[in-house]
C-alpha cells in the first residue's frame, strides 16, 4: 500500500491492475486514454475548492472560485474570514456555502483543523477531522483525499458522476445509490480512487463525444484541467 501521495507511476499501475481485472475498465481506457490525475496542492483554497462543487457543475464552482479568489487572494483562512457577506455573496456563495466556508476558514484559524497535518493521518482520521467541520460531508471529505491528498483507495461515494458511470458501463436502467456503489466498489481496492478516475474519464468522455466528434480526447483533457486550474 503507498505512503504517500499517489504519482503518475502509481496511477498507470492502479490502472494496468484493474483492467486486467474487470474488462470494462480495460475498455475505458482504448476509449479514452489513461485518465488524468485529477489531483490539486493540500490546503484550504482547494478544501473551498472542492465545497463550493458539492452539488453544482465543475463550470459554475469554478466560476465562484475564481471570483472568491481575486477577492482574497491569496486565498487563506484568514483573508476569507476578513472578507464581508456582501462580498462573499458577489463572489457567488449561497448564504449556506458561504456559512460553510467561514466554518472551514474558523477551524483553520482556530487550530482545531490543521489541514497540514493530515497528511500523515490514515484514511479515517482524516475523514474524522474533515467530517467535524459545519458543511463538509462525505463526498467533500473523499474528493479532498483523492485529489489534494492523492490516497490511492478514496472512494467518492456519492459523486453523481461516478454514479453515471458505472450505469452508462454496467448499462443498468438507473443512477446507483451511493450505498450501491460502495459494494460495487470492493472489488476495487485498493485502488479505488484510481477506479473513480476511470468512472469520470467513462463519464466525461462519453459526453465530449457526444458534443464533439473527433475532437472529444482534446476536450476532456481541456475541460477537467480548466475545472482543477491546472
Amino acid at each position: 500500500m503507498l505512503t504517500g501521495p499517489m504519482t503518475p507511476a502509481d496511477l498507470r499501475l492502479g490502472v494496468d491492475e484493474l483492467t486486467a481485472r474487470e474488462p470494462l475498465f480495460a475498455a475505458v481506457e482504448e476509449r479514452h486514454g489513461l485518465p488524468l490525475m485529477w489531483d490539486r496542492a493540500p490546503g484550504f483554497a482547494s478544501l473551498v475548492h472542492i465545497m463550493l462543487e458539492q452539488q453544482v457543475s465543475l463550470a459554475s464552482a469554478r466560476a465562484t472560485f475564481d471570483r472568491l479568489r481575486a477577492l482574497a487572494d491569496p486565498l487563506t483562512a484568514e483573508n476569507l474570514l476578513a472578507l464581508a457577506d456582501r462580498q462573499l455573496r458577489e463572489a457567488g456563495l449561497s448564504r449556506q456555502k458561504a456559512r460553510y466556508a467561514r466554518a472551514a476558514a474558523g477551524a483553520v484559524v482556530a487550530g482545531s483543523l490543521r489541514l497540514e497535518a493530515l497528511t500523515g493521518l490514515d484514511d479515517h482520521d482524516v475523514d474524522r477531522q474533515l467530517r467535524a467541520v459545519p458543511g463538509i460531508g462525505p463526498w467533500t471529505a473523499a474528493i479532498y483525499r483523492l485529489s489534494a491528498l492523492g490516497r490511492p483507495d478514496a472512494w467518492p461515494a456519492g459523486d453523481l458522476a461516478v454514479a453515471a458511470g458505472i450505469a452508462q458501463l454496467w448499462h443498468l436502467p438507473a443512477l446507483p445509490s451511493p450505498a450501491e456503489t460502495v459494494l460495487r466498489a470492493e472489488a476495487w481496492r485498493p485502488w479505488r480512487a484510481v477506479a473513480a478516475r476511470l468512472l469520470w474519464q467513462q463519464y466525461l468522455g462519453t459526453k465530449a463525444r457526444q458534443s464533439l466528434g473527433g475532437k472529444a480526447r482534446q476536450s476532456l483533457g481541456a475541460k477537467a484541467r480548466q475545472s482543477l486550474g491546472t
